[in-house]
């Protein structure tokens, strides 16, 4: 299969070495990638925003299958346009995407399926929603209505905090659109995991669960980012719950979006909090995590492409997907500053000797060549070391072993991911 896989994360390299490892796979194109995925296949320089580019680019290559892997270009119609061109897309509608476009649809559609959520009410007008912060006092959850890139959530522990996140979405225009219409919601209180699915029409097929680290800081400390590491699978969450989960909070939402006339096909990643009152959900997103899509393509046992072919026919009946037994560890190195301003132009070596270590695995992000060829650090998340062994705590060591073996001055990365899990285990 000839296949271009639209992205440039540690996700689409993680996902690039995977579809690589494919025997069904005949030429893997990555737009626009990264040196990283360079390994795997090969770059293609068009925007993975830029749908028209994408659809005209798998058209001329005669494109078997086109795997999106960030959400904007589906919120953006990639899969409709590869409809209308008669080319195979494992991803969701435009009008599907909204699970992740909207934050209102999302909980829209909770309520109309009965899925359990936290309490919410949307507020276009500044004035009114700093009127509900101040009515049910903190802890509380603002969140953009529309894609931020991972940055949109505040759960902010004082009522001056809600009201900076409103005024920073809403009237400092710091998210552009995203924040002009914000959903507030109770905080839930518990484990944060993440549940992914395969799904076409009411059929879902469990992938399997991650955990996800958003704060920058140890402890779970500072602003949110797009994640600093995971691990996978989550303490106390097992293949059992997993699927109590998907009957609980995905295969209702398929029979409903099926209702609507909307059915989604694509990767469901659904975000769910453990509470004492049982699982509930936070949020949908339509495409694998990152860096969960890290912490659990290392653990992939069977050929993801197949899979991904299915999906994009609508069809899952055949479909298998299987984890090794191991535990893994994922962790983050972002650029000094992130997810501020940061830094950019730092030298990245140690790569080679990171791989060299027993279970370990480097994914690269924000990278690119310089003019001498050399790697250098090029976006805010710029490298997920990861690592499988027997058990978590194996994986854990393993992981930041490889992260001692970069040398990169600018990076940071938290030192406590996996800790919450490991102290639960003992």
């Amino acid at each position: 299969m000839r296949v271009l896989l639209v992205g440039s994360g540690g996700r689409e390299h993680a996902l690039a070495a995977a579809l690589a490892a494919s025997p069904d796979l005949t030429q893997l194109y990555i737009a626009p990638g990264n040196p990283g995925t360079a390994l795997c296949g090969t770059n293609v320089a068009i925007a993975a925003g830029n749908v028209a580019a994408l659809v005209d680019f798998a058209r001329r290559e005669a494109i078997d299958l086109v795997v999106p892997g960030p959400e904007a270009p589906l919120v953006a119609g990639l899969a409709d346009a590869c409809a209308e061109a008669g080319i195979a897309c494992a991803g969701p509608t435009r009008a599907a995407a909204a699970l992740e476009g909207s934050k209102t649809f999302t909980k829209e559609i909770c309520d109309a399926a009965g899925i359990p959520t936290a309490r919410w009410e949307r507020f276009t007008d500044p004035a009114h929603a700093m009127a509900l912060v101040r009515r049910r006092g903190a802890p509380i959850v603002v969140k953009a209505d529309g894609l931020a890139a991972g940055k949109g959530v505040v759960v902010a522990q004082t009522i001056t905090e809600a009201e900076t996140a409103i005024s920073d979405m809403m009237t400092s225009d710091k998210l552009g659109d995203a924040g002009h219409a914000v959903v507030i919601e109770e905080c839930l209180v518990g484990e944060e995991v993440s549940l992914f699915a395969f799904c076409s029409g009411e059929t879902a097929v469990l992938i399997g669960a991650a955990q996800d680290h958003k704060r920058i800081g140890d402890g779970d400390t500072g602003p949110n980012t797009g994640g600093m590491g995971a691990i996978s699978p989550p303490a106390g969450f097992d293949r059992a719950a997993q699927n109590h989960a998907l009957d609980l909070m995905v295969r209702p939402m398929l029979k409903e979006m099926v209702r609507r006339g909307t059915p989604f096909h694509g990767i469901i990643f659904a975000g769910l909090m453990l509470t004492t009152e049982g699982p509930k959900l936070i949020e949908y997103n339509v495409r694998f995590g990152d860096p969960e899509a890290q912490a659990l393509l290392i653990r992939l046992s069977t050929d993801l492409l197949p899979a991904l072919a299915a999906l994009a026919k609508g069809s899952l009946a055949d479909v298998t997907i299987g984890f090794s037994d191991e535990a893994s560890a994922a962790i983050v190195l972002a650029a000094r500053g992130y997810p501020e301003t940061y830094a950019k132009g730092g030298l990245i070596a140690g790569i080679d000797d990171a791989e060299a270590l027993p279970g370990v695995r480097v994914f690269q992000a924000g990278t690119s060549r310089n003019a001498n060829g050399d790697l250098v650090a090029s976006g805010g998340r710029v490298l997920t070391v990861c690592a499988t062994a027997p058990t978590l705590g194996e994986a854990i060591t393993r992981a930041y072993k490889g992260v001692g073996a970069i040398r990169w001055d600018d990076a940071v990365w938290r030192t406590d991911i996996g800790a919450r899990a490991l102290a639960a285990e003992s």
